[in-house]
């Protein structure tokens, strides 16, 4: 009898000071399969093809490169925004490449992995305006939508403008389509979807001023207490920059072969708290 509540008080200690806690890189290769989540319905990231009606997409790419640096199958979960950290912490997921930008209160919850993606929050302005630097937005009032990330950083990266918030971003570019608000704050990728869209119409045209406003830094995300895990993941990024798989990646779905034509400008690396 004493063996055996011996042996759960054991347990229990071992459990509550991490020396009896699963090693889940060695889980996935027992079981063979990565589970890997994405944000759904999120292009170019992580969406369905309109003709295989596979999700495809650049977070897709990097869950793809983790599972053959594993040497495992990929098991792919597309999962909504708010589902994303909760379904990693209740091990429903093994990592995240869904979008997620390191934040701290974030970091708090998870591991993030070196960065493999930067998310530029920008500002669009009319083709015609005189505004052609951050600087020149000074007393000038800037749209951007309510709650969003690029409304607060606005108000400290953007202190001397007037900034207005809307309902939706919808709502904050017909403000600046309108004339009421000089600039729009929001990621780099919405507002080049309203520059390209706007174009095509041959209406008003739009552009990006050049400098961004912020830089939101993604990470494939695990749970905590991963360390060996987190070291995969991260060997396995430099690996997937190094042989241009990467780089093909963004130029794919973003970049050159993409209707955005961004240029990257970032490396794989450790994100750095701006």
């Amino acid at each position: 009898m004493w063996q055996r509540h011996f042996a759960a008080a054991l347990f229990a200690t071992l459990t509550m000071t991490g020396i009896a806690h699963a090693d889940q890189l060695a889980d996935i290769k027992a079981r063979g399969t990565l589970v890997c989540g994405t944000q759904n319905a999120s292009e170019p990231y992580a969406f369905p093809d309109a003709a295989t009606r596979k999700i495809v997409g650049f977070d897709v790419d990097v869950c793809n490169a983790i599972a053959k640096g594993l040497g495992v199958k990929l098991e792919h979960r597309a999962l909504s925004t708010d589902a994303r950290i909760p379904e990693l912490k209740t091990h429903r997921v093994d990592v995240l490449a869904a979008a997620v930008a390191w934040m701290p209160a974030r970091a708090a919850q998870v591991d993030f992995s070196d960065q493999y993606f930067v998310a530029p929050i920008r500002v669009l302005v009319r083709a015609d305006s005189p505004v052609q630097t951050l600087d020149q937005l000074a007393g000038k009032k800037i749209a951007a939508s309510e709650g969003s990330s690029s409304a607060a950083v606005s108000v400290t990266r953007l202190p001397d403008s007037n900034l207005l918030t809307f309902h939706d971003i919808s709502s904050a570019f017909l403000a600046l389509q309108q004339g009421k608000v000089e600039g729009l704050v929001a990621g780099q990728l919405i507002l080049a979807r309203f520059a390209n869209e706007a174009a095509a119409k041959g209406g008003q045209q739009y552009r990006l001023l050049t400098k961004p406003v912020f830089e939101e830094r993604w990470g494939v995300v695990t749970n905590k207490n991963e360390p060996a895990l987190l070291a995969a993941v991260n060997k396995i990024l430099v690996d997937y920059d190094k042989s241009n798989g990467l780089q093909n990646s963004f130029d794919k779905w973003l970049g050159a072969k993409s209707v955005y034509k961004f240029t990257r400008d970032y490396k794989v690396e450790p994100i750095k708290v701006q």
